[in-house]
This record gives structure tokens, C-alpha cells and sequence, in this order.
């Protein structure tokens, strides 16, 4: 960028014909000038330029932008091809080298739902929590009637009266996006404790964070005010309905209300009116800054930094996802998430060093589906997104041919198995009412 130069005022004469001091000082400067030049004298030391000032703020033309990685604009164009494919939904993406710092935006500064997302900012807050000795990862904590909430993982299926480590509540709720869990680890802390990290590493990026068990209840309460009461089994017994009409009848029921009392919505639109509220919801750039500063180790100390990492990489949910549109050899420490026509994927990939790439790529990934009733539609959008970003030449630096990257046919076939067994293990993300996970 060029420097904007500020010349010094010059004094206006007192007439039009120069006086006798103001000729002897210009020949002085005039004399000074030419001893600088001539060769062989040391160099006075000069007076530092003022700082560039911006073009668009100094009214020049604009400095010319920097120029991207090639990968970004490779990944650009798969993500605009993703988004024709049939049956795409709308998605959102955002990328960056941990390395060099080139980033994506595709409608990453857009809000979007982040679903079960938030449990990594509730891991942050638990883990702090140990750092200061309020507790330990061994400190046990009883599972109580209150404390159910529908969704995936196991914590549901203990008895009452349980006791439950804290580690491995944390685990749950990351592993298998254990909403139980997450809510006991959430009263552990507080909410201040978890919408503080949020927004300390991205202010006014990231909304307020609830319960999950809120998520349910300020949903829910679209169709009813009564249902913010809801609690523990009632939650349980919601799931297990599978129609708008058994849904409603059963809210109707569970808080001793009129059927007809309730709001002329479907649940899906008492979903969508939720969404609207922006509670659990953020920028995907503001969130990849929060999983940035995780993976730089700005938010934990080194030993729970690996902990936390290693447990989003042994994660069960959402193989069909990003994931499955990845190179071998490559590992994803991540976060799914899935809500009733919303989901999510977003973590740290690295492709460690090897004889054919002699430094290792670390990249955060963001992304958000919104407004597809199919999970399996959804998955597959966002499987695309990881083919994408394997065919950018983001993990070869800019060498998209070095990986064997999926391919859309190759890749469909891996949703059958997975999902069957993550199944079998309570991990499918998704259902009718409003997902296994918020």
C-alpha cells in the first residue's frame, strides 16, 4: 500500500516579495540538502514515516486485497457445486488454517442453530472448573429424577440415585451427545460459567446457551406457556410419541391443559419459532474461532487441551457427516449436532506429517445445515462438504490430487452400516421430534 505523505505547512510571506531571513533560511535548508548527498557521509537518522493509512479511509483508491491460498478458492467452488446437487439443502460452512490463517466464509457469518455444538463450550467450563480445584474428574455426581432429558447416550437408562463420575458425564455428553449428561454437568458449573467461555472466545458471536432440557421446554412452550414446567420423565414420554397429533395430546395430558388450548401450530413450526428466539445459535466463524483457540491451547491447560481433543476424536455421532468425505489417514476431533430439521458438524481436522508431506495441516471446520426434515438429506450435504474440502487441496497444501478423496457414489454407501450401528450403541442423531441431540 502506498504511504499517504503529510507535508509540513509552509509559512505564508508577510508580502509578496520574500524577506532577507526567509531567503538566508531557505539557502540554509538548500545547503544542508546537498552536504546529505554527497556520497561517503554517514546518513542522518531518518524520522520515521507516519503509519499507512487505509485508502477507502484516506479517499484513495482501494489497496488491493491479499491474495487467497489456492485452496480457498477451490474449496469455494465445491461448496457453490454441493449446493446444486440434488436434494442439497442449505448449509453453511466456515474453514481456516490453523497454520497460515487463510479462512472460508460460505454464509459463515450468518446465525445458525448450533445444536448440540454448545456442549464443547460446556466441556471447556467443566474442565476449568477442575483447573481451579472446584472438583475433580473423579468427583461423583447422583443422577436424580429431575435430571432426565430426552436423547441420545446411556446416561437416561441409569436407575435414579446413580452415582456418575464427572468424567464420565463428560465423555457421554461428548461420545454420544448425551443430553443427560450434559444438563448434570451444566447444573455442575452454571450456565455464567458456560456462556462465559463462549463469549470470551467470541464476543457477540455466540448467543446465550441453555439447558437442554430448556430447549425442550422454550420449544415446547410455542404451542404452550405451561409447558416451561415440563421436567425429567415427561421429556422421556414426549419422545416416545411419533405424530403431531400424539405429541400434542400428550403435552395436552403431561400439563393438564385442554387439547384445544394449545396453539394451532405443528411441531415443527413450534421448532422453527424456537430457532427464531436465537438461543443456542451463532456465526460459524465465531464458533471456528472458539474451536481455534481450543486447538491452540488458549482455553485449557496442555493436559486437558489433549483430553478434551482426544475425547471429540473418539466421538460416535454423525460418521456420515463430514467425516465421510475425508481422506484416510486424517483425524476429526468433533462436535455433531442434530435438532429437529437442523444439524451440524464442526471440529479440528489434522493430516499428520509423512514421507510425501513433510508438514502436517491442522484446519477448523464449521458447518450448519437448516430447513431439511431428513437427516439423511442433511448428512449427505454435509459429507459433501468434507469431500469438498479434501478435493481443495486445503490438507495437501494446495495439491488436491496427493489424497484419494471420496467421492459423492463412494461415500453414499457408507450411510447404511454407521448409522445402523451407532444405532445400536443409542448415537443416531436425529428423530421426529427434535433430534437426539438440541
Amino acid at each position: 500500500m502506498p504511504l499517504i505523505r503529510f507535508p509540513l505547512p509552509i509559512p505564508k510571506p508577510a508580502s509578496s516579495t520574500p524577506s532577507r531571513a526567509l531567503n538566508r533560511a531557505l539557502s540554509r535548508a538548500l545547503a544542508a540538502l546537498a552536504v546529505c548527498a554527497l556520497p561517503g557521509l554517514p546518513a542522518r537518522a531518518q524520522v520515521p514515516a507516519p503509519p499507512a493509512v487505509p485508502a477507502s479511509v484516506a479517499g484513495g483508491a482501494a489497496a488491493p486485497a491479499a491474495v487467497p491460498a489456492p485452496w480457498v478458492p477451490a474449496l469455494q467452488r465445491g461448496l457453490e457445486r454441493a449446493a446444486t446437487l440434488p436434494g442439497a439443502t442449505a448449509f453453511g460452512v466456515y474453514v481456516r488454517d490453523l497454520d497460515t490463517g487463510d479462512a472460508l466464509s460460505f454464509h459463515g457469518a450468518e446465525r445458525w442453530y448450533l445444536a448440540s455444538s454448545v456442549k464443547v463450550p460446556v466441556a471447556i467450563a467443566v474442565l476449568r472448573g477442575v483447573e481451579r480445584g472446584a472438583f475433580t474428574l473423579d468427583t461423583p455426581l447422583t443422577l436424580r429424577e429431575a435430571d432426565y432429558v430426552d436423547g441420545a447416550g446411556p446416561t437416561k437408562r441409569q436407575a435414579a440415585g446413580t452415582p456418575l463420575t464427572v468424567r464420565w458425564l463428560l465423555e457421554q455428553m461428548i461420545v454420544f451427545s448425551d443430553n443427560t449428561a450434559s444438563d448434570m454437568l451444566i447444573e455442575l458449573v452454571g450456565l455464567p460459567a458456560v456462556n462465559a467461555v463462549a463469549q470470551e472466545a467470541a464476543p457477540g458471536g455466540l448467543e446465550r446457551i441453555t439447558t437442554l432440557a430448556d430447549v425442550r421446554r422454550q420449544a415446547y412452550a410455542q404451542l404452550t406457556p405451561e409447558a416451561l414446567h415440563l421436567s425429567g420423565r415427561d421429556f422421556l414420554e414426549l419422545k416416545a410419541q411419533r405424530g403431531d397429533r400424539e405429541v400434542k395430546d400428550t403435552l395436552a395430558r403431561l400439563l393438564h391443559v385442554a387439547p384445544a388450548s394449545l396453539r394451532p401450530l405443528g411441531v415443527g413450526e413450534a421448532f422453527e419459532a424456537y430457532y427464531a428466539t436465537g438461543l443456542n445459535s451463532g456465526r460459524l466463524d465465531a464458533y471456528g474461532e472458539l474451536l481455534a483457540q481450543l486447538a491452540q491451547g488458549r482455553l485449557l491447560n496442555p493436559a486437558h487441551t489433549r483430553y478434551l481433543l482426544g475425547v471429540m476424536e473418539r466421538v460416535q455421532t454423525g460418521p456420515q457427516r463430514i467425516k465421510a468425505g475425508l481422506p484416510a489417514g486424517v483425524t476429526f476431533a468433533h462436535k455433531t449436532g442434530t435438532q429437529r430439521a437442523r444439524t451440524c458438524d464442526s471440529g479440528l481436522i489434522t493430516r499428520p506429517a509423512d514421507a510425501l508431506h513433510p508438514h502436517a495441516v491442522r484446519a477448523i471446520v464449521v458447518a450448519c445445515t437448516r430447513g431439511e426434515p431428513s437427516t439423511t438429506r442433511s448428512d449427505r450435504t454435509l459429507r459433501q462438504v468434507g469431500i469438498a474440502i479434501c478435493q481443495s487441496g486445503l490438507l495437501t497444501h494446495g495439491k488436491p490430487h496427493d489424497l484419494p478423496c471420496p467421492t459423492t457414489a463412494a461415500a453414499a454407501s457408507t450411510i447404511v452400516q454407521p448409522r445402523a450401528a451407532a444405532a445400536r450403541a443409542g448415537a443416531v442423531d436425529g428423530d421426529l421430534l427434535g433430534g437426539d441431540e438440541p
